[in-house]
């Protein structure tokens, strides 16, 4: 299973490789574009969602065109001891530090957002069946949190990112809709 997991991370991560940088900005714009234009999107008073690193669907124009909107911004801190992660509100790119692996997180005085204030949460993930469930990065957090979050959940993704099969686990929880540049699939878990 693991490495069945390892090898299709490859995969994928090759597969965006060969997107150049007219492609994935093109392509990153028309998601955010159908992102905007979700009811999900627009009644929501708080995103959960990660500063993306490349080669993910980027997330720093989602996030200030968020903040033009009024909404608050809510950015996930890990802690790898417990293997949890919680959300914490930020106002401006400068309230994020570089953690681990280059990720970017909020800084400690950052005020915490409930469970419950998340009115949508963003999911990363390298892959995706049509059917919503990811290949995360292997950390297992969001997984974890998903398992007592109940508002919405949305994926960011590229075609190439989708793929017929994955080696689904117990744990493993689907996310309500894959908005990839074409359109909007919306999964088993709705």
């Amino acid at each position: 299973m693991r490495e069945h997991k390892k090898k299709l991370r490859q995969e994928v991560r090759s597969r965006l490789m060969e997107l150049n940088k007219e492609e994935h900005e093109e392509l990153s714009n028309k998601i955010a574009e159908n992102l905007f234009s979700l009811d999900e999107w627009k009644k929501a008073k708080t995103i959960g969602i990660t500063i993306s690193i490349p080669p993910e669907v980027p997330t720093v124009r989602i996030i200030e065109q968020a903040w033009s909107e009024g909404k608050e911004v809510a950015v996930p801190k890990c802690d790898p001891e417990k293997k949890t992660m919680e959300f914490k509100k930020i106002m401006s790119f400068n309230q994020l530090e570089s953690v681990y692996y280059g990720l970017l997180e909020p800084v400690a005085e950052t005020n915490k957002a409930t469970i419950e204030e998340l009115d949508v949460l963003v999911v990363p993930g390298l892959a995706f069946t049509k059917e919503g469930y990811r290949l995360g990065f292997g950390g297992g957090y969001y997984d974890r949190f998903l398992s007592y979050y109940r508002g919405a959940t949305l994926a960011l993704t590229y075609e190439v990112q989708i793929i017929d099969d994955l080696p689904i686990e117990v744990h493993d929880i689907a996310v309500g809709k894959l908005i990839t540049p074409t359109k909007v699939l919306r999964t088993y878990a709705h």
